[in-house]
């Protein structure tokens, strides 16, 4: 199966054909795929070369000029290395911009610490008014790809990874679905995590939601799953443990609930390895969510007997 990346450049491609707004901007990192399509549209496809802050803001000069620009790298250096320009050139200049990242938590072990960037999404969520996609498949990132060019004039993060679910799902870029319906607690399983989430979770009675917009957050999606389910929420996330915590408890704060967040370490891990090995280290293995979950619910379900719940 092809990569969510492998999707990025084709897709972007028949965007620039199909529409004169659209324009990339890249920084010699994905460069290659579009050389073709620069030789049609040389005046909107941008390789600034190694400079991730000029790539930002190139980008919100295009935008300032009405263009619709898709910028794309490591997420390391497209949200991390330039923050300041993010912050700046597209936030407080109020210019949408559609950045797309490769690489995601730990998807090249081999670069090292300099190439992970498990923290993009909190890091994001410090700034006012993004918009951020998590596809799960290829084909949830090409039609995310889509609704985040076709976003007016909003500032939108699309995290690819090479971690894939076996199945894409259809997606609206906005509501969680529903795969799996219980009456002991909800999992919230963000991207390419709902494979083992699913795994994890087989046979337990829970209901599972699938997340691949996760800002702005499914209020109401959330609201009516604990409604059924249960005020206990786990969540599963691709990116740093606890990202998505507060939007969980804005989200329920009339009721009272518990809420587990699941996701990536704090801890650098030191020997890179493999992809699953960072999977398992920070326990986001099937094994290893099971556990955690069903430990986590039994606990709720204990304290609920002994206070009377």
């Amino acid at each position: 199966m092809d990569t969510m990346r492998d999707r990025f450049a084709p897709v972007v491609s028949r965007l620039l054909d199909e529409d004169p707004r659209v324009a990339v901007v890249l920084a010699e990192i994905g460069a290659d795929g579009f050389r073709e399509t620069g030789r049609r549209h040389p005046d909107r496809v941008i390789n600034v070369g190694i400079r991730e802050q000029l790539l930002i803001g190139t980008a919100a000069g295009l935008a300032l000029t009405g263009l619709r620009p898709v910028v794309h790298t490591f997420a390391s250096f497209l949200v991390e290395r330039p923050f300041e320009q993010v912050k700046l050139d597209l936030g407080h200049q109020d210019a949408g911009a559609v950045l797309v990242s490769a690489a995601a938590s730990f998807d090249w072990p081999a670069g090292g610490f300099t190439h992970m960037a498990p923290g993009d999404v909190a890091l994001l969520d410090t700034l006012d008014g993004w918009t951020v996609h998590v596809p799960g498949h290829p084909d949830e990132a090409e039609t995310l790809l889509r609704h985040a060019v076709a976003a007016g004039e909003d500032k939108v993060y699309v995290r690819l990874s090479v971690q894939s679910n076996r199945q894409g799902r259809a997606v609206d870029g906005g509501h969680f679905h529903t795969v799996h319906e219980g009456r002991s607690g909800v999992v919230v399983a963000v991207g390419p995590m709902l494979d083992a989430v699913l795994a994890a979770t087989r046979g337990l009675d829970v209901t599972v939601l699938y997340a691949t917009t996760v800002r702005p957050f499914d209020v109401a999606g959330l609201r009516r799953a604990t409604a059924a389910a249960g005020p206990d929420v786990v969540l599963v996330e691709p990116y740093l443990a606890g990202t998505s915590t507060a939007a969980v408890s804005e989200a329920l704060s009339d009721v009272p609930h518990r809420v587990l967040g699941l996701g990536v370490g704090r801890r650098e891990l030191r020997r890179y390895g493999t992809i699953e090995e960072h999977v398992a280290a920070h326990g986001l293995d099937p094994a290893a969510l099971r556990g955690r979950i069903t430990g986590y619910l039994a606990a709720g379900r204990t304290t609920a007997l002994t206070t009377g719940g």
